[in-house]
């Protein structure tokens, strides 16, 4: 029996953050995951600054080996509406790949990485946890995504749950199809839908290229996937057709998720914990910071797991992302009569100071959003 203090079962972003945070506690820490890093992973990805400094990650070095595509820009419009382009002096996010990312931060997370094996097996068995009947842990973190199997364990039936749905592609570009493509490197493009249920987007990072749409109706995702590609050819924003299938990924929104992210030797992060941000969807920044969270909490209970002790998680997530937003805009679909919708939804967005401070700013670069403080 292999046997640590902490067992993660998932290295994502999530994963490794709450396992590099831990990394001078003295704890033995392992992370489970049933891929070999580096792996492929469905993504638009981007970070913030925040990112960065919560992880103490040098951009310099980062991007000596590895994409980090400055964004100094976003335009952004309703499908087929006018559209507002949007610029800043200095880089309000970054393009990054997930397969390079996800790779730097498990293998310097300090955990041992047990790669290629899925969890198959969970128990309980006086007072520690066992893991696919070799692996013996008091403090289980389950990091798995929205299907997470330790979630599942916890009662989680994603069946029943508000669920976003997305389909996507990230290729890398020949010389016909950059010829083709009117996307800039530096200006991400972002395009709601009429309902404003969900949104598409166009992400050029040097010369990859990441299309895709992303609904909280999964019923009528495909239909409008396929619009957005027709509307992104029509627009001459791509004069080709996407070299790949599109791949399908889901993810729970905060506040719209009631899954049990605490209970007793268990904790629940990132995206098995439904972290995403409301209004974007974003979920990169909050999985990372509930992986920072739960670590704290994680130190600070000097082996006593019990349910008590770990419902400080709980409380930190909420004073962390249960806050008043800025969320009218996403509400108003379900207010308004469906024929009003459109039209209103184009004339809000293509106001530049609502696309700024509202879109941009807010939703989707949270810039009022400190940075995550662990003091």
């Amino acid at each position: 029996m292999d046997a640590y203090d902490v067992v993660i079962v998932g290295g994502g972003p999530a994963g490794s953050s709450c396992a590099w945070r831990l990394r001078n506690s003295g704890l033995r820490v392992a992370i489970l995951d049933k891929q070999t890093f580096p792996r492929d992973k469905v993504c638009g990805g981007w970070i913030t600054p925040a990112v960065l400094q919560e992880l103490e990650i040098d951009p310099t070095e980062y991007a000596r080996t590895r994409v980090l595509q400055p964004i100094t820009g976003f335009r952004t419009s309703c499908i087929g509406g006018p559209s507002v382009e949007t610029r800043y002096e200095t880089p309000v996010s970054y393009g990054i790949r997930r397969f390079e990312f996800d790779d730097y931060l498990v293998k310097r997370s300090g955990a041992h990485l047990v790669q290629g094996e899925a969890l198959r097996h969970l128990e309980r068995s006086g007072g520690e946890w066992i893991l696919n009947g070799r692996i013996e842990t008091r403090l289980l973190v389950g990091a798995g995504g929205t299907f997470c199997p330790v979630a599942r364990y916890l009662g989680a039936r994603v069946n029943g749950e508000a669920i976003v749905t997305a389909q996507e592609a990230e290729f890398e570009m020949d010389a016909r199809q950059i010829a083709g493509c009117s996307i800039q490197e530096e200006t991400p493009e972002l395009y709601f839908c009429q309902d404003l249920k969900g949104y598409g987007w166009c992400f050029r990072k040097k010369n990859v290229l990441n299309v895709g749409l992303g609904r909280l109706d999964p019923r009528r995702l495909s239909s409008h996937v396929e619009d957005f590609l027709k509307f992104l050819k029509a627009s001459g924003r791509l004069s080709f057709d996407l070299p790949a299938a599109l791949l399908g990924h889901a993810y729970l929104l905060y506040g719209r998720a009631a899954r049990n992210v605490a209970a007793e030797g268990v904790l629940l992060i990132g995206d098995a914990a439904g972290v995403a941000y409301a209004q974007s969807g974003e979920g990169i920044r909050p999985a990372i910071e509930s992986g920072l969270l739960a670590a704290k909490v994680i130190a600070g209970a000097q082996g006593r797991y019990s349910r008590e002790q770990l419902e400080i998680y709980r409380t930190l997530l909420f004073d962390r992302f249960h806050r008043s937003e800025n969320n009218w805009l996403t509400r108003m679909g379900g207010r308004l009569p469906a024929p009003a919708i459109s039209t209103v939804a184009r004339w809000i967005l293509a106001r530049p100071l609502v696309a700024r401070n509202i879109v941009l700013n807010g939703w989707f670069l949270r810039l009022n959003e400190p940075v995550l403080s662990l003091s």
